[in-house]
């Protein structure tokens, strides 16, 4: 299984939505929770080529990009391949 690492903030429904779907694939992930700031958002932003918005989602150290990104990729069928490596 893939390392998948997702930056998030509290009471953000995109992220609650990008969790869900990784959820509901049984996918263990590593969260950051960005709500007060701290290293772990200049972390985020250094990896993410600058996007500011969370969440941003990483597969095995691969820049997903946000929810809307990861739904895509379920939609076309390419969740699945990223996820199991």
């Amino acid at each position: 299984m893939a390392e998948v690492e997702i930056y998030t903030k509290a009471f953000c429904g995109y992220c609650a939505r990008a969790k869900s779907l990784l959820d509901s694939k049984g996918v263990d992930y590593q969260e950051f929770d960005l709500t007060m700031g701290g290293p772990k958002r200049e972390e985020m932003l250094a990896r993410a080529n600058g996007r500011t918005t969370v969440p941003q989602i990483f597969i095995d150290g691969e820049h997903i990009g946000g929810s809307d990104d990861l739904a895509a990729l379920e939609r076309e069928g390419r969740l699945d391949a990223l996820l199991n490596g």
